[in-house]
């Protein structure tokens, strides 16, 4: 459920309110599409934490190349940090209309919050703050009750539903929703939850070894899985939905961040409308960033070797803390740099768009693999859908570069 809200980020927010002001019904498809793609993909990634008993980046550390892991890495910082920069802004601009007040202020503070919260409240503790905060998302549910929708246009014209025909920003953006639907730190974050849920229970163990745990994790993993990117993708709907019915019907078609998205909702929409959807900007934010840091810091510490528990006290894995602490301070000061990270924002989603495919590609390879999974390597319909998810990112992205 965390991994899906955070999916939710307002960098996402961004992406979605650009699709639909943009091109109206035409992107909705896109996240019908990808439901079972990224709720395969995520299984996988599951299932890897929660049989080995490693994140991914360790797996990849163990059985690959250390270059195709450090390559990997590296995108995956940058993406991410470009993403905590957007988010943070995203969250001081959205108080800053409510309020009034320094936007940059807002976003410091919680850039700081997001840290400390990461590194003095427990994982126990944490994720049940973390699971609350998914309910910020239920603003994006509210904004469209707000708004008048034609329904019929929206399910009777497939013509307009699908976008045809396409053009080459088009498929770009097809290209930039995949990769926030489907990103690369949900993949690392997801299986090195799996790895905390394991060290904060005494009675539990990597399912290679008490084979009797194996049917009910399996169950489990796969209904939060449904149930997470469910609540996701229908979230990230309702916002594309509601832009493409306000913004993109009155020509308003340029939407760089969410703070646009919700000062042009305004007057076309209502106070209502502009309210739920700025206040939804900081609630999604505050799970976001914590998310990206996270899957950032699991993601070197996997990787070099270091020790890395959210549940661990910040002596007992300081290296890990201070790549948390790195990664959203390093997000933080790009707003003060003449790096614009929103106008980076469209392109980093396109880049995690990009190197998605070489690391499910590896999740895959991983997730087959005997001499990994032992006896629990993905059976037929899950490796069906997992390079399902792989082959049709692959081609997003080749139509993308030769368009």
């Amino acid at each position: 459920m965390i991994t899906g809200a955070a999916d939710d980020d307002p960098s996402g927010i961004a992406t979605y309110s650009q699709a639909g002001a943009q091109f109206g019904f035409g992107m909705l498809w896109t996240l019908l599409f990808t439901y079972p793609l990224m709720m395969g993909i995520q299984i996988v990634s599951a299932r890897i934490g929660r049989v080995t008993g490693q994140g991914l980046a360790a797996n990849i550390r163990r059985y690959y190349p250390p270059s195709l892991l450090y390559f990997i890495v590296g995108l995956l910082l940058v993406a991410n940090t470009i993403n905590i920069a957007a988010d943070v802004a995203a969250m001081g601009d959205a108080v800053h209309l409510v309020m009034g007040g320094p936007a940059h202020l807002y976003a410091i503070g919680f850039g700081l919050a997001s840290v400390l919260l990461q590194v003095f409240i427990p994982y126990s503790r944490y994720v049940r703050l973390l699971k609350w905060l998914t309910l910020g998302l239920l603003a994006y549910v509210g904004t469209v009750f707000a708004v008048h929708v034609p329904w019929n246009a929206v399910f009777l014209h497939p013509g307009d539903v699908l976008g045809l025909p396409w053009s080459a920003s088009h498929v770009t953006t097809i290209v930039a929703v995949f990769g926030t639907t489907i990103s690369p730190y949900l993949f690392f974050w997801q299986a090195s939850q799996e790895v905390e849920e394991l060290r904060s229970d005494p009675a539990a163990h990597p399912l290679k070894c008490p084979p009797a745990q194996v049917k009910r994790n399996f169950a489990r993993i796969k209904l939060d899985t449904c149930i997470g990117m469910a609540f996701s993708n229908l979230v990230a709907f309702f916002i594309m939905l509601t832009t493409a019915v306000t913004l993109h019907v009155h020509g308003v078609s340029d939407i760089q961040t969410s703070a646009q998205a919700a000062i042009a909702l305004r007057p076309v929409a209502g106070q209502a409308a502009f309210l739920m959807f700025s206040l939804g900007i900081v609630g999604t934010g505050m799970l976001a960033i914590p998310v990206l840091a996270g899957s950032a810091a699991y993601a070197v510490s996997d990787a070099l070797g270091w020790r890395s528990s959210l549940e661990d006290k910040p002596a007992m894995a300081p290296r890990f803390y201070t790549m948390i602490a790195i990664s959203t301070l390093a997000g933080m000061g790009l707003i003060f740099t003449p790096i614009d990270p929103i106008k980076a924002l469209y392109w980093s989603a396109v880049v995690n768009g990009v190197i998605s495919v070489p690391i499910m590609t590896v999740m895959m390879l991983i997730v087959t693999r005997t001499d990994i999974m032992g006896s629990l390597a993905a059976r037929p319909r899950l490796k069906l859908l997992g390079w399902l998810s792989t082959v049709v990112m692959a081609c997003a992205v080749a139509a993308m570069l030769l368009m």
